[in-house]
């Protein structure tokens, strides 16, 4: 029992140096972001992160621990996204834009970068439906559709650090936008009617474009939602021909610069 002690006595002392370091390493993370924001260099760095987890593997080495000590370190580099995500922003971040537009691909991305939950909003209410979007619309009608909606925008009042990809119509009524003002920024995401055709040609799950798959139609119903678009978003992104982590790596810019471009704009 003596020896038992002993190793329980050395694993405390293991434990106490494990949240020492990670209370170390956290800070480190919060300095670092906050240099990045004061200085303008990149949030974003992919080859760095890159450099970090191949310096890690070669600490390790051959280690007979090697898989075990890899997954905590999984763990830990995803915490440490989450801690770089509160400190850049504590809002949600409402991706916004026409169908087609990318709305999804980007949500996708900005969660894995920064480690914060995404919400789907057309999946979620599907899901909870227990039918697609083209059984609701003709069944219960397009209006029902978009209460699904605003009480979902509702519901997500008590939410924080999220990123939620909006159905293309939310933004069409004014409490949705009301809703998501309170707690988010709202990113809108603008393509080309040629762009959005060649993305949703083959896709029928969309009621909206059904008999309507061409460019002056699209751009009919693009041009009817732009004001309504346009005077939602705090903040737009071009995604024409560009690839997704470019077009996250600007988001993120002009997130973490919010304040700073409202204020030069008061200045003008």
């Amino acid at each position: 029992m003596i020896i038992l002690e002993q190793y329980r006595k050395q694993m405390d002392l293991c434990d106490a140096q494990i949240v020492s370091l990670l209370e170390q390493r956290y800070a480190i993370i919060q300095n670092i972001i906050e240099y990045k924001k004061m200085r303008g260099v990149p949030i974003l760095q992919p080859e760095r992160e890159r450099e970090v987890r191949n310096n890690v593997k070669e600490q390790i080495g051959d280690n007979k621990f090697r898989e075990e000590i890899l997954d905590v370190y999984k763990y830990i580099v995803e915490d440490s996204k989450k801690i770089q995500a509160k400190t850049l922003f504590s809002d949600n971040i409402y991706i916004i834009g026409f169908m087609g537009a990318g709305k999804s691909t980007v949500s996708s991305y900005l969660s894995k970068i920064l480690a914060m939950d995404v919400i789907e909003m057309d999946a979620h209410l599907t899901q909870k439906e227990g039918m697609s979007v083209n059984e609701i619309f003709a069944t219960y009608g397009e209006e029902y559709w978009r209460n699904l909606e605003t009480n979902l925008i509702i519901g997500m009042s008590k939410f924080q650090n999220k990123v939620i990809s909006c159905g293309g119509g939310v933004p069409m009524r004014p409490v949705n936008v009301e809703e998501m003002k309170k707690n988010g920024k709202v990113i809108l995401l603008q393509a080309t009617p040629e762009t959005i055709l060649e993305r949703v040609k083959d896709d029928d799950s969309r009621p909206l474009l059904h008999g309507k798959k061409n460019v002056p139609a699209i751009k009919e119903l693009m041009d009817f939602r732009a004001p309504k678009y346009e005077a939602a978003a705090d903040i737009f992104i071009n995604v024409n021909d560009r690839p997704v982590h470019e077009i996250c790596e600007e988001i993120v810019y002009k997130l973490t610069h919010f304040n700073e471009d409202l204020e030069e704009d008061i200045d003008l």
